[in-house]
């Protein structure tokens, strides 16, 4: 979710310091949530800032740089694995334990591609 402006939070902080509303008002008015409100001027009045917090974009990624070109080669040599079976292979190589999820996203994101084998996983016609 995108911060609100900062000549949004401004008018906020305005309206606030000429008390033309409560907090529920202030929130009506300007069409937004309560809770947003709140912090804003909490923020305010402990800091004086009205700034956005940075984002955080929550847990690092378990697989890092250096373990990139040890990823490659693993998709290279087992094209059709899947990833629950390359996320044992990384394991076993790096000693990193990631779920499928973070493989298929660190894949996605080094435009690594699968190629599966129809006929290993039991679709082939016959």
């Amino acid at each position: 979710m995108k911060a609100y402006d900062q000549d949004l939070r401004q008018k906020i902080i305005d309206a606030f310091r000429n008390r033309e509303g409560s907090y529920r008002k202030l929130a009506k008015r300007f069409h937004v949530s309560l809770s947003f409100i709140q912090t804003l001027l909490g923020r305010y009045l402990d800091t004086g800032s009205i700034e956005p917090l940075p984002y955080k974009s929550g847990n690092p990624p378990k697989i890092r740089e250096e373990h990139y070109p040890v990823l490659q080669k693993l998709v290279e040599e087992n094209n059709d694995s899947t990833l629950e079976e390359l996320c044992v292979q990384m394991e076993l190589k790096t000693q990193v334990k990631i779920s499928r999820s973070g493989m298929s996203k660190t894949l996605q994101k080094l435009k690594l591609t699968r190629k599966k084998n129809l006929t290993r996983s039991g679709a082939g016609y016959g």
